[in-house]
C-alpha cells in the first residue's frame, strides 16, 4: 500500500495549506477540501477513497456534524478526527455519538495532529505514516473468532455478527466489544475499556466510554441483544450471561 490518503477539510485556506504541507512531510498524501459540500463530492464514489478524515466543524455548504454523519454512513471503519475551536464537552459528546474517533481543539500543535493520525491508523491496521499494512490487527487478543451467546467476533477479519447477521461497527466500538467478549465474566472499568479501545493512556471523562457503549447498544437493539452488555454501577461494564 502507498502513502496514507488523508481527506483534509478546512475552509481557512491558510490553515488548510499549512496542515497539508506538514502532513506531506510525514509521508501522507492530502486531498484538500475547503467546504463540506466539496468534501461530500470527494467522498461520493462507490469506494471510500481515503484512509483517514481530518475535518473542521464550521464549514460552508455542509457543516462538520453533517459531514461526519455522512462519512460514517458510507464507511463504518474509516477514522475521523475533528478539529475545532469549540471546547464544550457537549460538542465532543455529540460528535462521538455521530461517529467521530478523536477531537482536537484549535489552536493545535501540528506534531500532535500527526501523532493522533498515527494512533488512529495503527488501530486500523496501518503501520505509521508509510501506510504499510501491519502484521495482525490492532488490539487483537486472538486470531480465532470469539463467541458469546449469539455473537461472533473475528479479530483478524474485523467482523462482528449477531446470529449470523453482520453488524457494522466503528473501530472503537469493535475494540470495546472485543475486550468484553474476550473476558465475558470480567467487569471492565471505563478506564480499562478506554485504554483497550483507544490503545493509549486514559485521558477522558466517563462520558467518552458511555457514549460508545450507548452507540453499540443502539446498533444491537434490533437484534434484541443490546441487553447482553450489563452496566455494573460504580464499576463499569461486563457481559450478561444467559
Amino acid at each position: 500500500m502507498g502513502a496514507v490518503r488523508v481527506l483534509l477539510v478546512e475552509d481557512d485556506a491558510d490553515i488548510n495549506q499549512i496542515v497539508a504541507t506538514h502532513l506531506a512531510r510525514h509521508g501522507m498524501e492530502c486531498t484538500q477540501a475547503f467546504s463540506g459540500s466539496e468534501a461530500r463530492l470527494l467522498a461520493s464514489g462507490d469506494v471510500f477513497p481515503f484512509d483517514i478524515v481530518v475535518s473542521d466543524l464550521m464549514l460552508p455548504g455542509l457543516n462538520g456534524e453533517e459531514l461526519v454523519s455522512l462519512i460514517r454512513e458510507r464507511d463504518a471503519r474509516v477514522p475521523i478526527i475533528v478539529i475545532s475551536a469549540r471546547t464544550a464537552a457537549s460538542d465532543r459528546i455529540d460528535l462521538l455519538k455521530l461517529g467521530a474517533d478523536d477531537y482536537l481543539t484549535k489552536p493545535f500543535d501540528l506534531d500532535e495532529l500527526v501523532v493522533r493520525i498515527e494512533v488512529q491508523l495503527r488501530h486500523r491496521g496501518l503501520a505509521g505514516t508509510g501506510g504499510d499494512v501491519a502484521d495482525g490487527t490492532a488490539n487483537s487478543e486472538s486470531s480465532s473468532a470469539l463467541r458469546f451467546r449469539t455473537w461472533e467476533l473475528d479479530p483478524e477479519a474485523r467482523t462482528f455478527t449477531v446470529a449470523g447477521e453482520p453488524v457494522e461497527l466503528t473501530r472503537i466500538e469493535f475494540n470495546i466489544l472485543q475486550a468484553l467478549i474476550s473476558h465475558p465474566k470480567r467487569v471492565f472499568s471505563k478506564q480499562e475499556l478506554f485504554e483497550r479501545a483507544w490503545g493509549e493512556p486514559y485521558a477522558a471523562d466517563d462520558n467518552t466510554v458511555n457514549v460508545h457503549v450507548s452507540n453499540i447498544r443502539a446498533k444491537l437493539k434490533a437484534s434484541g441483544t443490546d441487553s447482553y452488555i450489563k452496566t455494573v454501577w460504580g464499576m463499569g461494564f461486563k457481559l450478561q450471561e444467559g
